[in-house]
């Protein structure tokens, strides 16, 4: 009898410290606590396709965002893989748009997000089987759901948890960019990787623009 009566209670304790760190681990941090319960860009443009690991889509996407008429196949990114990244940012730059790299964590992501501005992403999307590169636009996020909104390939409104995410996300180097007009501040703006952005857009010969990026953050 008394090994029966020790054995349920043992279960029942092991259950129930399982529960307690599932519970612990799942809590989001003390900066996305302090952010919106929730939050979605809605007036973000969507360009649908797969080619060129969506990289075309998203920069026109965010181009048109901010004014510029402009489609996917007009941007001329270059085609290889390795050479995209690099293909996104000066053809953001060619568009007069000061290119501001964001920290490597989800927060930092998603405070851009809640002050209004998608940001550029790019993670890694497929199966243990497949998978690949992947460019989106991050344009929401629900933080008691913990589920972000990515506007990617084919998928205007694509979800996915925090955790898988950042997992995907991770896989792909963290990268991470907010595509500005010069006087567009981002939320908690470092000045040092402003300025460091705006000499970027006058390398690139953008020299009125990245004047108007210093004065935005002044001297």
């Amino acid at each position: 009898m008394p090994i029966l009566s020790i054995a349920p209670r043992r279960l029942m304790l092991a259950f129930l410290l399982a529960a307690g760190l599932a519970g612990c681990a799942s809590q989001p941090s003390s900066e996305l606590r302090q952010l919106p319960q929730r939050v979605e860009l809605s007036s973000v443009p969507f360009f649908r396709g797969n080619a060129d690991q969506s990289a075309p889509m998203a920069l026109a996407a965010l181009l048109s965002q901010q004014g510029v008429r402009v489609t996917p196949g007009l941007l001329g990114l270059p085609k290889q893989a390795e050479k995209l990244q690099a293909g996104v940012e000066t053809t953001a730059r060619q568009y007069g748009m000061l290119v501001y790299p964001l920290d490597h964590s989800l927060a930092a992501l998603l405070s851009q997000v809640a002050a209004g501005y998608p940001v550029l992403v790019r993670f890694q999307e497929g199966s243990a089987f497949w998978s690949e590169p992947r460019y989106g636009l991050l344009v929401g996020f629900d933080r008691y759901k913990q589920r972000v909104l990515l506007r990617a390939g084919n998928s205007r409104r694509l979800l996915m948890d925090f955790d898988a995410f950042e997992s995907a996300w991770k896989k792909e180097g963290s990268w991470a960019v907010l595509v500005q007009q010069p006087r567009q501040l981002p939320a908690a703006v470092d000045r040092q990787r402003w300025l460091k952005a705006a000499n970027d857009l006058a390398q690139a010969g953008q020299e009125q623009a990245a004047r108007q990026a210093v004065e935005a953050i002044g001297r």
